[in-house]
């Protein structure tokens, strides 16, 4: 079966959801882009957009054709070779408007997971719950005569045990794609040892045509970009734990963040990305990925607190941000929850006293917004953190612990064999998370 075969009648479940109305977008654009080439004149190509809830369904329809309009603007160029047999489309317009229109053609709609027994691609991004993606996966696999080729999401289930459970034969592969998926360059490949090689072939030439940037990641649970992300989400919790002996806890949550942002130069603090993704994700990550980590204990009885409390961060349907360990207003933090008094306290209140202890980065330091596209960035990163191991402030000091720390969870995935090298964990978290640096460097010993 040919690649264009292949995409013929494809499914993406949880096509409503976050990850999967991505997904869905890039696979109907690459549908509507291999239907406008001549050798494929006549052919069908067939998304079903499967999905539990009928409301989350109607809002996707929406969010494809918006998307689908941006992309057509941006190469109506390109646009006007493929319709030019098209006498009837003449001004830009009408270009855009048939594109959208070839491009929603693609997508079929569904409640009901029949559609895929006649699929021979499925993209699965259900919840992060083994046993559900098996009840799914095998049920689709029983009624399916066409051996179709399967492509998971999952951020932490180990492949092989989907594969084995399900009954795949081989058939199935990791394809973690990062959030936003229409935006984000980096996905995760995960084979298995009885991963055929075709499926894997195939899955190289998708991620080529959407221009994606493929890290493989060996099959362990967590793969790379969680398994360092949930560890490191771990040490700053722990931090905030150890630093509550000599701080009030809101004061604490505050430090921690604005040392893993401001003084590591990262896009945004790790209590704001853990919000960003959700408690309750990470919760559920960290019980996914613990069982198969017998070294290890990931759990956070600070998530379990914040849970109980029903405080769950992730987003609004708007794409806002909601409340989680910060408050946020107009997408800015303003406050942390303090989990003793179950209320936000404004960070106006204690930001002054907590800066002061922390303490001033040394007059070399560079944000992350400044440096990110900076091309003298290593040069810059380099001589800051130089200075910064030479400082002694409370501020340095949490710093250079955390960098440290960093670097090892990153040292040990490469020691697991999670990751094949150093280079691969940095790609990771340069291209996935979009840090200035890798975690593995020379800047913290």
């Amino acid at each position: 079966m040919s690649y264009e075969e292949r995409l013929e009648n494809v499914t993406v479940l949880g096509a409503a959801g976050k990850m999967g109305s991505g997904i869905l977008l890039l696979t109907a654009v690459e549908m509507a882009d291999l239907s406008l080439k001549p050798e494929n004149k006549g052919k069908q190509f067939v998304l079903n957009a499967m999905d539990v809830s009928q409301e989350g369904l109607t809002g996707l329809l929406g969010y494809i054709r918006a998307q689908a309009r941006k992309l057509a603007e941006k190469k109506t160029v390109l646009l006007r070779k493929f319709y030019a047999d098209r006498s009837d489309l003449i001004e830009n317009y009408d270009i855009i408007d048939q594109y959208i229109f070839d491009v929603m053609e693609k997508i079929r709609p569904t409640t009901r997971l029949e559609p895929a027994y006649e699929s021979t691609l499925i993209f699965e991004a259900i919840n992060e719950n083994p046993e559900l993606k098996v009840k799914v996966l095998s049920d689709i696999e029983n009624n399916n005569s066409k051996s179709p080729w399967y492509f998971t999401n999952t951020s932490s289930i180990p492949i092989h045990l989907l594969d084995e459970k399900s009954g795949l034969s081989g058939r199935i592969l990791g394809f973690h794609f990062y959030n936003p998926p229409a935006v984000q360059r980096l996905v995760e490949l995960i084979v298995t040892d009885n991963t055929k090689k075709d499926v894997v072939d195939f899955a190289q030439e998708y991620a080529k045509n959407l221009r994606k940037t493929i890290v493989p990641s060996n099959d362990f649970a967590g793969f790379i970009g969680n398994g360092h992300f949930m560890r490191d989400a771990l040490y700053a919790m722990s931090e905030v734990d150890r630093l509550t002996q000599e701080m009030p806890y809101v004061e604490a949550v505050y430090t921690i963040n604005r040392i893993s942002q401001e003084f590591l130069v990262r896009p945004m603090g790790i209590f704001q990305l853990i919000d960003y993704v959700g408690i309750d994700v990470c919760q559920f990550i960290m019980k996914v990925m613990n069982p198969y980590l017998p070294d290890e204990d990931l759990h956070s009885p600070l998530l379990d607190k914040m849970m109980d409390l029903e405080i769950r961060g992730g987003q609004n349907p708007d794409g806002s941000q909601k409340n989680g360990f910060l408050q946020y207003e107009k997408g800015r933090p303003v406050g942390i929850y303090d989990i003793g008094k179950k209320e936000y306290v404004s960070m106006a209140v204690f930001q002054e006293k907590a800066d002061s202890k922390i303490g001033d980065p040394p007059d070399s330091a560079v944000s992350w917004r400044a440096v990110i596209g900076d091309p003298n960035k290593e040069e810059k990163l380099e001589k800051y953190f130089k200075d910064l191991a030479q400082m002694d402030s409370f501020g340095a000091e949490l710093a250079q612990k955390y960098g440290k720390k960093s670097k090892e969870i990153g040292l040990k995935l490469v020691k697991d064999n999670v990751a094949n090298s150093e280079e691969d964990v940095n790609k990771v978290l340069l291209t996935g998370f979009y840090h200035a640096y890798g975690p593995i460097n020379d800047y913290f010993g």
